[in-house]
C-alpha cells in the first residue's frame, strides 16, 4: 500500500534532489517553466535511491513470503503454529504502527530507512546461521519474524514520508506507480518462485539471501538526502512529550481533515472488502471454478498483471480525471469486478475479473497515498500515516474473520459482500473528497491545525 520539502515561495535544489512547489515559482527564479522539462527534473538521484532500496527490499519480502512458511513447516506439523507466523506479523505491524509514526516524524527519515534495512538484514543473517549450524527452532523463527515485521514497518513508513521531498507534488502518482510496479514484480513474480528454488537448495539459503538483500538496500539508502534540522518536529530540540501524546496529534489531525480522514475511512472499509473474498478465494477457486493448486497459482499470477497495468495508468487517470473521480471510478470498478466474480464459474472470466479487481486496488492505493502525501504537512506524515495504517490493518482482520463466517453459508456471499462494501466506499468518496485535492504546494501547518 504507502516515500525536507521545499517551503512555500522558494525552490530548493541540492545534490540529491530537485524540488519544486509550482512552475510559477520556477519562473520567479528564472528557470524555464516548460512542463515536460519540469517533470524530467522532478525525479532525480534521491528518488532513484529510494526506488532501488524498495526494489531490493520487496524482492526479499517475496522470498520471505514462500520461505518463512516452508521453514515453519519443516519444524512443526501443527498448522496453527505455521499459520501463527502470519498472525504474529500482522499483530506486530498493528501494535507498532502508531509509535513508529511518531519516530518517523521525530527523526531523520533516511537514517530510519538505512538502520531498519541493515538491522533486519543482520537479523536474517543471524537466523540463517542458526539454521546452518542446526540450532534453530520455532522460537528463533518467530523471534526473527517479529523483528522483520517491526523493522519493515519502520522502513515502509519512513519511505512513504520521505517521498514527497524527492519528487514534485504533481509527480507523486508517477513515483508511487513506479514503486508499486516494482513491488508487484518482486513480490508476485520474482520473489516467490526464487524463494522456493533457494529453499530447495538448502533451508538456510533463502534466509541468507533475504539478509543480503535487506543489508544492500540499507547501504543504497545512504544516497538519500538527510532531513534538514529545520524540518524536524517542533519537539525535536526541546523536552519531548510522550509517544502517546504525539500519536494523538496525528489522530486528531486525521479526524479533523475531511479529505484525509475520508481517505482513512474508505481505506478501512476497502480493507474489509478486500479480505472478505480473498480470505476464502482458494476455496472459491477449488469448489466454484474447479481449479487445483497449480490453477489457483496461475489465477493469482494472472490477476497480478492487472496490478501492473494499474501502476502504469494511475498517474494518467489522475491527470485526466483528477484525484476525486479517479478514486471513485476505481472503487466502482472494484465493486463491479467482485459482483461479476460472485456470479461466474468460468475460470477464464474469473481471471479477467480478478485482474480488473487488482487494477482497481493498485489505482486506489496509488491515488489515495499520493493524495495523503500531498495534503498532510511534512511534520505529521508519519503520525497520520500510522493512524491510517491502524485503520487499514484492523479492516483486514475484520474482513478475514467475516469472510470465513459468511462462507459457511455460501462461498459467493463474502465475494458479493465485498462488492457491496466497495459501493459504500464510492458513496463515502463522493461525499468526503470535495474541494481542491490536487494542489501544487504542500501545507506546512503545525500539529494543532486542522488542515481543512
Amino acid at each position: 500500500m504507502d516515500f525536507v520539502s521545499a517551503g512555500e515561495g522558494q525552490v530548493t535544489i541540492d545534490a540529491a534532489t530537485c524540488r519544486l512547489a509550482s512552475p510559477q515559482q520556477f519562473e520567479m527564479v528564472g528557470v524555464e517553466s516548460d512542463p515536460a522539462r519540469l517533470m524530467d527534473m522532478a525525479i532525480g538521484r534521491g528518488f532513484n535511491a529510494l526506488w532501488s532500496t524498495s526494489a531490493l527490499s520487496n524482492l526479499a519480502d517475496g522470498l520471505a513470503f514462500v520461505s518463512m512458511p516452508l521453514l515453519a513447516a519443516s519444524m512443526t506439523d501443527d498448522p496453527r503454529l505455521v499459520a501463527g507466523l502470519a498472525t504474529l506479523y500482522a499483530v506486530i505491524r498493528l501494535v507498532a504502527a502508531l509509535p513508529i509514526g511518531v519516530w518517523v516524524d521525530r527523526f531523520d527519515r533516511r537514517t530510519l530507512i538505512v538502520a531498519a534495512n541493515i538491522l533486519r538484514g543482520g537479523a536474517l543473517a543471524g537466523f540463517a546461521l542458526t539454521i546452518q549450524f542446526g540450532v534453530s527452532s520455532l522460537i528463533v523463527l518467530y523471534s526473527a519474524m517479529a523483528v522483520v515485521a517491526a523493522l519493515e514497518s519502520v522502513a515502509d513508513s519512513a519511505a512513504i514520508a520521505i517521498l514527497p521531498s524527492l519528487v514534485g507534488t504533481q509527480r507523486l502518482e508517477s513515483a508511487n506507480g513506479r514503486i508499486a510496479a516494482t513491488q508487484l514484480i518482486a513480490d508476485e513474480f520474482a520473489g516467490p518462485p526464487l524463494g522456493g528454488f533457494l529453499f530447495a537448495l538448502a533451508a538456510s539459503v533463502p534466509a541468507f539471501a533475504m539478509g543480503g538483500l535487506w543489508a544492500l538496500a540499507g547501504v543504497i539508502a545512504l544516497a538519500l538526502p538527510t532531513r534538514s534540522p529545520s524540518t524536524l518536529s517542533a519537539d525535536a530540540h526541546s523536552s519531548r512529550r510522550s509517544v502517546f501524546a504525539e500519536a494523538v496529534d496525528g489522530i486528531a489531525w486525521l479526524r479533523r481533515h475531511h479529505v484525509v480522514g475520508g481517505l482513512a475511512v474508505i481505506g478501512a472499509l476497502a480493507s474489509i472488502g478486500y479480505m472478505l473474498p480473498f480470505s476464502i478465494l482458494v476455496l472459491f477457486a477449488r469448489e466454484r471454478l474447479g481449479l487445483n493448486g497449480t490453477g489457483y497459482g496461475l489465477l493469482l499470477a494472472f490477476s497480478a498483471l492487472g496490478g501492473l497495468l494499474g501502476s502504469m495508468l494511475a498517474s494518467r487517470l489522475r491527470a485526466r480525471l483528477g484525484s476525486r473521480w479517479t478514486i471513485v471510478a476505481s472503487l466502482i470498478l472494484g465493486a463491479v469486478a467482485l459482483g461479476g466474480l460472485a456470479l461466474t464459474q468460468n475460470p477464464i472470466v474469473a481471471g479477467l475479473l480478478l485482474a480488473l479487481y487488482i487494477l482497481h486496488a493498485v489505482v486506489w492505493n496509488i491515488c489515495s497515498l499520493s493524495l495523503r502525501q500531498r495534503l498532510v504537512p511534512d511534520d505529521l506524515l508519519g503520525r497520520v500515516g500510522g493512524a491510517t495504517r491502524v485503520l487499514g490493518l484492523s479492516g483486514l482482520a475484520v474482513g478475514s474473520a467475516l469472510g470465513g463466517i459468511l462462507a459457511d453459508f455460501d462461498l459467493r456471499i463474502p465475494i458479493a459482500a465485498g462488492g457491496v462494501l466497495f459501493l459504500a466506499c464510492c458513496f463515502v468518496a463522493v461525499i468526503m473528497l470535495r474541494g481542491e485535492l490536487d494542489l501544487g504546494i504542500r501545507p506546512t501547518s503545525a500539529p494543532h491545525e486542522s488542515g481543512d
